[in-house]
């Protein structure tokens, strides 16, 4: 059986399952063979290399290990996508004028995440966003006002708002 895409890996544990001797092979692997082959001539192209011996199984691991690659795959997903939405709503704010992320270290901490929700919420009031700071932020709370001044340019109806990538960012925590 060729590996391509996902539709095989059903198929395959259905044929195991049923006692077949199921070999795995490598597409690339089938292509450096020489010889033409088309979709429609593909598993009658594989059958004969097999019957030659030309073919060799590529390695299957367990069901067990199967899963759980595919939960780290999952993760390293999910957390890129975490990264990117961080990314987006840095640039967003930049787009608003606000240098937030040049005062809090980690605008998806404690205190970038209550400033934000405040801003989302209506506040633009520097002071008021500033009074939001941990006491554990590096910079003083004066600081932090003069980086949260919006001023009054500042557009939030774009798609890469800091309420839309927000939104985007708790779903992928959750």
């Amino acid at each position: 059986m060729e590996s391509t895409g996902v539709s095989w890996i059903a198929l395959f544990a259905v044929l195991a399952e049923r006692g077949f001797d199921v070999r795995l092979v490598d597409a690339h692997d089938a292509r450096q063979v020489p010889g033409r082959k088309t979709d429609v001539e593909d598993c009658q192209w594989l059958q004969e290399l097999h019957t030659y011996g030309v073919l060799r199984g590529a390695f299957r691991p367990e069901d067990q290990v199967c899963v759980l690659r595919s939960y780290l795959r999952q993760r390293s997903m999910l957390v890129a996508m975490a990264s990117r939405a961080v990314q987006h709503r840095q640039k967003a704010l930049e787009q608003m004028h606000l240098k937030l992320t040049e005062v809090v270290s980690a605008m998806n901490g404690k205190t970038g995440m209550e400033m934000l929700r405040a801003i989302l919420a209506g506040e633009r009031d520097p002071q008021r966003l500033a009074s939001h700071r941990d006491r554990r932020c590096k910079h003083d709370q004066a600081t932090i006002a003069k980086a949260a001044s919006i001023t009054a340019s500042a557009t939030f109806g774009h798609s890469a708002s800091p309420d839309n990538v927000t939104c985007w960012y708790s779903i992928t925590l959750q």
